[in-house]
């Protein structure tokens, strides 16, 4: 009696269960399980994503076991006897009978847990489960397809925090529809259009039928997923992102693909935050040791510095006590020194500076050593800088070596080695040639003179001459004046002038020069030619301190510096762009072009006596008469001092003349263009009424020098508009060609860069030629390999 009651108690309890089941919200709020809403994945809400852990939600379930199990069965093996047919129920065993008769849910069968629950767990009362549609799972199960089963769980997990995976997915009875078992076989192989016509196909013959919700979302989901692999392998990042943000059950760690794929759309979408967030949450959530090293060595291509020592942080601790990213730790180092290279601002840590200096001595590879080199010089770090180059060099004797070298030869005042060393390479590339012919400038101008061999001098002179290059003809004068060899520099200075007809100090050179040969009507001609643009030519009086007998004086320091790419010099408007760029490639990476490493630059101070008219003196502009002040200005602009000839500029518009406001705004617009201040240029020019000409030169000289501005700051698209502003109002130079090249190169317009690229090159521009050899280097690496 005491049994049937107890019998009939379970019965009861069973029904009111099942009965409740229907009301699932109801037996949420009753039981304290949470709310009935199925929680909707934010994009990129990356902690809001449950990890792939497919254990974590239920303490029953082993992965592991699992996949034995399907293993097992799915293995071919010779069946028994009473073995039944393939798709065929598995039997289950029996449960315990009772007295009372049995329920409809007593009666179906029930599969054994493969670990099996502590006593304590057993006797608990199971939650809820929410209604998951799991026909994908039993298909997988059934099929042996460990991968997706295990994916398929991890995004069920994802979706319904609340669900537990079936202990044994293998347990549940497969269903007998054979038309649906060939759907689920067209999505497993891939074939989604075939898989959408089969169930328009059925559902015309069949009006009463419905696919599974389950299949038509994971047919949603793979067709999504291809259209985001498709769109990132073109370069359409903001389609990746809006795919994504449409499909959030895409963002797991079993598509951990698809994740890196949408943290290089944001970051290539100028939304680099997002970007380090989206790797951040595979770092924090994601636990395959390959996935999560890829992960920091795709990381490592796209972010800069800093946000990389960030996603740093989130290492995991071996095992064995060292640390989950030894292995790419000596590649890092590499990225980073080079990056380094590129922004002198960055520093970067001393244990990378340290490991990558510990690379160098142990593998002896070049390539280290002139990462270290280049990383020093950038630093004023001279000495240093010199002893790597000089390890590369041992190594490999190349040209990035021997320039490296010379550049810090030449810091330390040591251009006659840093000549011999860059004679080999100097026809290497421009910036070989840039910096062999610095060397020459440098070495030509030492005071005391150096004692240099017949054979060094020809070379040198040679050179100067078939590439024109004015600061060592200039030198080549005053060396020659030293030697008291005045019919030789005074060829030197005229050949100086024929190149550059503006070049002062050639000319003062030149003067100085004839009048001590006794060439007075030269001496006259030059006067005029130079009046009003060198007071110290016009006004040459005394030269009896430069009789052949006497030594010139010492050469005042010139200013030495090596231009960063990052932040390159200034131009005046009517200066050439120059041509130096180059390409970085890393496996995998993307492309950016940027400013190759600029020759030094040499700037000479001329010889001869000080005077003390005209405006080689600092005085107060604004003591000046209007009109002096506006000859001043012109004075000190001849001599390259642009910040004073603004000042005298400003004086010169206080006139009550309007030609002498006019030459003042107009003057004072040059000054602001040639000092890098283009906003101010266009202001100045307002400051007095120009005619049209001039208007259009000056708005023609500012668009040019914003555009350069632009570019220099990676601002590519800004600086496409400055060029087409440009464009409107003058013909495109060859040189603003081939910068328009290089913005289309950055925003990964390929077509447009070649095009623009082959007309440039067409006119017999070696930039444009290079520009056409970078494009190939990114779109077919492999060729140029």
């Amino acid at each position: 009696m005491k049994s049937s009651l107890v019998a009939i108690s379970a019965a009861v309890v069973v029904a009111t269960l099942v009965t409740g089941l229907k009301d699932r919200a109801a037996l949420q709020e009753r039981f304290g399980l949470g709310s009935a809403g199925k929680p909707a994945p934010e994009l990129m809400m990356m902690g809001r994503i449950k990890p792939t852990d497919a254990s974590a939600g239920n303490p029953e379930f082993n992965a592991q076991l699992v996949a034995d199990k399907i293993e097992a069965i799915t293995s071919p093996s010779s069946p028994a006897p009473d073995t039944p047919e393939p798709n065929a129920a598995a039997p289950q065993p029996a449960a315990p009978q009772s007295a009372a008769p049995q329920t409809a849910a007593q009666r179906a069968p029930v599969a054994p847990p493969i670990v099996s629950a502590p006593p304590a767990l057993q006797q608990a009362a199971a939650p809820a489960q929410p209604a998951v549609d799991e026909s994908a799972l039993r298909y997988f199960a059934s099929r042996g397809d460990k991968v997706r089963l295990q994916a398929e769980i991890s995004r069920l997990q994802a979706l319904y925090p609340n669900w537990v995976p079936p202990a044994d997915p293998l347990a549940v009875p497969q269903n007998g529809d054979k038309q649906l078992e060939a759907m689920w076989q067209l999505y497993s192989d891939g074939r989604y259009a075939e898989l959408r016509k089969a169930v328009a196909d059925r559902q015309a013959a069949d009006a009463g039928w419905q696919p599974p919700a389950d299949l038509l979302d994971r047919l949603d989901v793979a067709e999504a997923r291809a259209r985001l692999v498709n769109a990132s392998d073109l370069k359409q990042y903001a389609t990746v992102v809006d795919i994504a943000a449409a499909t959030p059950s895409l963002l797991t760690c079993s598509e951990v693909d698809v994740l890196w794929r949408v943290a290089e759309a944001f970051i290539q979408t100028e939304r680099a935050q997002r970007g380090q967030d989206a790797y951040t949450y595979i770092l924090k959530n994601c636990t395959n040791p390959a996935e999560r090293q890829a992960t920091v060595e795709k990381a490592s291509t796209l972010l800069a510095y800093q946000p990389m020592q960030a996603l740093l942080t989130l290492e995991r601790p071996a095992a064995d006590g060292s640390k989950e990213f030894d292995a790419i730790r000596d590649n890092l180092a590499r990225r980073f020194m080079a990056e380094g290279n590129d922004d002198t601002k960055l520093v970067i840590a001393a244990d990378y500076v340290a490991r990558l200096e510990k690379l160098a001595e142990t593998e002896g590879l070049a390539s280290d050593a002139l990462l270290l080199g280049w990383y020093q010089l950038r630093r004023n770090n001279d000495a240093d800088a010199e002893k790597w180059f000089r390890a590369a060099r041992a190594k490999q004797d190349s040209a990035a070596a021997s320039q490296g070298l010379a550049l810090a030869l030449i810091a330390r005042k040591a251009p006659e080695e840093a000549e011999d060393v860059m004679f080999r390479w100097r026809a290497d590339s421009e910036d070989a040639t840039s910096t062999y012919l610095a060397a020459t400038a440098n070495l030509m101008a030492l005071q005391p003179p150096a004692d240099l061999a017949e054979d060094v001098l020809h070379r040198i002179a040679t050179e100067v001459i078939a590439r024109k290059y004015v600061p060592t003809a200039q030198q080549f004068g005053w060396y020659a004046r030293s030697l008291n060899q005045f019919q030789t520099a005074a060829r030197w200075f005229e050949t100086a002038l024929a190149w550059k007809p503006d070049d002062e100090p050639s000319a003062y050179g030149l003067v100085i020069t004839r009048e001590q040969l006794s060439d007075r009507k030269g001496v006259l001609d030059l006067q005029r030619a130079w009046a009003g643009r060198s007071s110290r030519i016009t006004n040459l009086e005394d030269t009896s301190s430069l009789s052949p007998n006497a030594v010139p004086p010492p050469l005042e320091k010139g200013a030495l510096a090596v231009q960063q790419p990052a932040q390159p010099t200034q131009r005046p408007p009517t200066e050439p762009l120059p041509a130096e760029r180059r390409v970085t490639l890393q496996p995998g990476s993307e492309v950016v072009v940027r400013a190759a490493r600029p020759a030094m630059e040499t700037v000479t101070v001329p010889r001869g006596p000080r005077q003390t008219r005209g405006c080689s003196t600092t005085i107060d502009a604004g003591q000046l008469e209007p009109a002096d002040a506006l000859s001043r200005g012109w004075c000190l602009m001849d001599i390259n001092r642009p910040m004073e000839a603004i000042s005298a500029f400003e004086a010169a518009l206080q006139s009550p003349t309007r030609k002498v406001r006019e030459d003042a705004a107009y003057g004072q617009s040059l000054a602001y263009l040639r000092a890098g201040l283009s906003g101010n240029a266009a202001v100045a020019a307002t400051k007095a009424p120009q005619n049209r000409q001039r208007a259009a030169e000056l708005q023609v000289a500012i668009l040019a020098d914003r555009a350069l501005s632009a570019f220099d700051a990676g601002r590519y698209r800004e600086t496409l508009i400055y060029l087409d502003q440009r464009a409107q109002l003058q013909q495109e130079r060859i040189d603003l060609m081939v910068l328009r090249g290089y913005c289309y190169l950055n925003l990964k317009m390929y077509g447009d860069a070649t095009r623009i690229f082959e007309a440039a090159a067409a006119t017999g521009s070696r930039d444009a030629v290079r520009g056409l050899a970078d494009v190939r280097n990114v779109t077919h690496p492999d060729v140029n390999d």
